[in-house]
């Protein structure tokens, strides 16, 4: 059945074209869960909706009973003004999908048209989830909450574009066991100074210097405190303060990410985030606010699931265009982690770096596209994964 992906192609382009002009964010895509929907319909697919938010669970059940295997999607998009010079630009001022969601939804419409149009041989269900906020880390747990994996024997995804490298050639898949993607979570501290004028000093608490001494000191624990041999990741991305050049103010605001490949190093980083930055807060006679915001675990394959997908691959694209091992796993992170934490799955990556097309370009970037000759292999890896699952003769 996979071979007929390759028919859909110019569908499946359209789809995401459609897609990409009206991105959204969050947990709330109407417009993005009204596309699914019609489409959805017009295949004659059974859908419920999630009550939690914009999320859709269909199913495509088969002429015999079997198996019941999960397909997922994220649909939704980011807080960033697309750049790109194209007839399918945002229409939604400040947000693009600039990660590929876009192409994961039509690639999972695109799998869903074949597999529904041959239901009569499938020997199970095909789950097809199609999720929100994966940005936001919380998606995949309201779809879990939703029953949207409850009784499934296995749960594939996928992730498009240059997340591994942009060396690796457009149209690869990328299929490792074991641990494949890091931990992700977000960090917020809020430094409490004492206002004044900044002539005198001296009649204050600086939260700007107790922040930046923050700021270095943390990268000590990355640096002095965690094995070298266990990859970890300490990074400030936000600093926020004041409001006149000649004014001490009150508070300052520090925002970063963790990210680690083993709970335990997780969990440490957290802890001594809190303390190094209490510590010299009080060294500097101020407060500091802290929030750890936990994102999701490292994304695991489960080595049995990896190596079908893979043995999948090497059918739909070619040995040479396969990738079974990667010296190291990415440091990025992803949700799908929760799903892998309830059912045996992998994750797995398609490449459409294609410098030729300008799709070489790094994630959650302003110019991020990908080569959408590529996509059909997305649909045709989910239903190639379903027929050999679910053993489909």
């Amino acid at each position: 059945m996979w071979e007929i992906c390759k028919d859909l192609q110019d569908e499946i382009v359209t789809m995401r074209r459609d897609l990409h002009q009206i991105p959204e964010i969050g947990g709330d895509l109407p417009e993005t869960k009204a596309y699914v929907m019609k489409k959805l319909t017009e295949m004659g697919i059974p859908f419920t909706e999630n009550k939690s938010d914009s999320g859709l669970m269909a199913e495509i059940r088969g002429g015999k009973p079997g198996k019941t295997i999960a397909l997922r999607a994220d649909m939704d998009a980011l807080p960033i003004q697309e750049a790109n010079e194209v007839e399918y630009i945002s229409r939604h001022e400040g947000i693009m999908h600039a990660c590929g969601h876009d192409a994961h939804t039509a690639m999972l419409l695109g799998a869903a048209r074949v597999l529904s149009e041959n239901k009569d041989r499938i020997p199970g269900t095909v789950r097809l989830l199609f999720q929100t906020d994966e940005e936001g880390s919380r998606g995949a747990e309201r779809t879990i909450k939703e029953g949207g994996i409850q009784g499934a024997d296995a749960v594939f995804g996928t992730h498009i574009g240059t997340i591994l490298s942009k060396d690796i050639p457009s149209g690869t898949m990328v299929c490792t066991p074991g641990c494949c993607m890091a931990s992700f979570d977000k960090f917020v501290i809020r430094v409490k100074g004492n206002g004044c004028h900044g002539s005198t000093p001296e009649k204050g608490v600086d939260p700007i210097n107790i922040a930046s001494h923050i700021v270095i000191n943390l990268q000590e624990i990355v640096a002095r405190e965690i094995a070298a041999t266990k990859p970890a990741v300490l990074t400030i991305g936000h600093m926020e303060a004041g409001f006149a050049y000649n004014v001490i103010p009150s508070e300052a605001l520090i925002e970063g990410t963790i990210r680690a490949l083993e709970e335990d190093v997780r969990q440490e980083l957290a802890r001594r985030i809190k303390e190094v930055a209490e510590a010299t807060a009080r060294t500097f006679r101020g407060e500091v606010e802290y929030e750890m915001i936990w994102g999701a675990p490292p994304v695991i394959s489960d080595p049995e699931m990896a190596a079908l997908a893979a043995d999948c691959a090497r059918e739909v694209v070619g040995e040479s265009r396969v990738i079974d091992h990667v010296d190291a796993p990415n440091m990025g992170g992803e949700d799908f982690a929760y799903f892998l934490n309830q059912v045996p799955g992998a994750f797995m990556f398609l490449s459409s770096s294609n410098p030729e097309k300008h799709t070489d370009v790094p994630h959650h970037n302003p110019r991020f596209n990908v080569d959408e000759d590529v996509l059909w292999i997305g649909s045709a890896m989910f239903v190639k994964i379903v027929e050999r699952f679910l053993e489909i003769e």
